[in-house]
């Protein structure tokens, strides 16, 4: 569905990403993992057309990805990036909606955010709310709902535990294995690499902007490199 082939990005005389490859199939939940400055979030802003590559490529369904975000977006991949960044002077109702642009049709989006309430039941009891006011957790679950008001094939998510207390975690990591559940595929960057790789089909460990190690979910959690590297205490 996705392939990243040799993918290169500096920042001024920094080098950010260093012929990074890989692979997402269509239905999976591919995690990446690794340090502060390991290169994961700028690998998702190439991916989405937030920083243009310096190197390399990136196809999509089999065709080259569109270089703008906005074509990105039409083309069926949505970002959330990290710090749950929803508008917090509009209310949950009306960061949806901002969601839904590409829809042109007032039943196809209301039909969608009764949707986005059957899988966030939290934001349907704060609907009229102004989304600042909004817990950590619920602007997360409100920053994924948004995302999903485009209706993509798959979802970048940076950081989504980031900042969450133990329970609102594992209620995140639920609804992300429900949005896989319901088609759409995930690519996950995560320093919580316990949680990441236990949900992951496949997995992609990057250090210093180098892809380090690839393999199944499974395999990376039961590494004793890995479990060194990530998994020890605050890890968790």
């Amino acid at each position: 569905m996705l392939a990243v082939n040799d993918l290169t990005l500096y920042y001024g005389k920094n080098c950010a990403l260093h012929n990074v490859s890989f692979q997402v199939q269509k239905g999976e939940i591919v995690s990446i993992i690794g340090a502060n400055g390991a290169g994961k979030s700028s690998l998702l802003k190439c991916i989405s057309g937030l920083v243009k590559p310096n190197g390399g490529s990136i196809s999509y369904e089999g065709k080259p990805l569109p270089a703008q975000t906005h074509k990105v977006t039409a083309a069926g991949i949505v970002h959330v990036p990290e710090g749950r960044r929803v508008f917090s002077s509009l209310t949950v109702l009306d960061n949806l909606r901002a969601g839904a642009y590409l829809t042109k049709k007032r039943k196809e989006i209301e039909a969608e955010i009764e949707e986005q309430y059957l899988l966030f039941p939290r934001l349907k009891e704060r609907e009229n709310q102004h989304a600042g006011t909004l817990s950590g957790g619920e602007q997360q679950m409100l920053a994924i709902a948004r995302a999903l008001m485009s209706r993509p094939k798959m979802i970048l998510l940076d950081e989504p535990s980031l900042g969450l207390a133990p329970l609102v975690v594992k209620e995140v990591y639920r609804i992300i294995d429900l949005i896989r559940s319901q088609g759409v595929t995930v690519l996950l960057v995560e320093q919580n690499a316990k949680k990441a790789l236990s949900i992951a089909d496949h997995a992609v460990v990057l250090e210093n902007g180098v892809v380090k190690k690839t393999g199944t979910g499974q395999e990376l959690l039961n590494d004793p490199a890995i479990k060194e590297a990530y998994l020890g205490t605050g890890h968790e």
